[in-house]
């Protein structure tokens, strides 16, 4: 299914492409797609090169997945839990070379997530992101020490028929092909909440 942008201004195709989907078809990412993911991750800028973030990755099936999974609100587990692929961004929250605080952490995580969002749309594949889980669950059930801050959840695989949900809710959600952002002078400014 697609659900291209309806742009003002041209953008790269992937992007144009890039939807956050409920259906996942139950179809393997292959090892050497992931790494290329986590690859095109690994090169996004980040504040004293510091690459603050870590990636905590579970294919279905693993005792990694199970994990993930069983630390999401009910909400998105009854359809995370069908991706075939689950990671968690964490963000280092202090400076390797010095101990400092690193309140950029949790920006250059997203920026890493964002290289890798457009590597899968280059791919076909589709990643849904979650800020629904327990923070105190993954850190219990994973040992992150307490520098480094659980970021987001995140569903990966390919695109699934709505036909996977079990709630109707759900399935409408997913074909919905309504996409919707503010007007870009909304979010352009000169001086605060002065538009460009």
């Amino acid at each position: 299914m697609d659900k291209p942008t309806l742009n003002d201004h041209p953008i790269l195709g992937a992007l144009r492409q890039r939807w956050s989907p409920l259906a996942f078809d139950p179809k393997p990412v292959p090892d050497d797609t992931l790494l290329s993911l986590f690859e095109a991750a690994r090169w996004a800028p980040s504040c004293f090169n510091e690459q603050p973030w870590r990636f905590i990755v579970g294919q279905q099936g693993t005792e990694t997945f199970e994990k993930l999974a069983s630390t999401l609100v009910e909400g998105n587990f009854v359809w995370a839990s069908h991706a075939p692929v689950l990671f968690l961004g964490v963000a280092k929250t202090t400076f390797t070379h010095n101990g400092s605080p690193n309140r950029f952490g949790p920006y250059d995580v997203g920026q890493a997530v964002g290289h890798l969002t457009a590597q899968a749309a280059s791919l076909g594949l589709y990643l849904h992101q979650m800020g629904g889980f327990s923070v105190d669950k993954v850190r219990e059930v994973f040992g992150i020490p307490a520098e480094y801050e659980p970021m987001a959840m995140v569903a990966l695989g390919y695109l699934g028929e709505a036909a996977l949900l079990a709630d109707e809710k759900l399935q409408a959600k997913h074909n919905n092909p309504t996409r919707t952002r503010r007007a870009l002078s909304d979010q352009l400014w000169q001086a605060w909440e002065s538009p460009l």
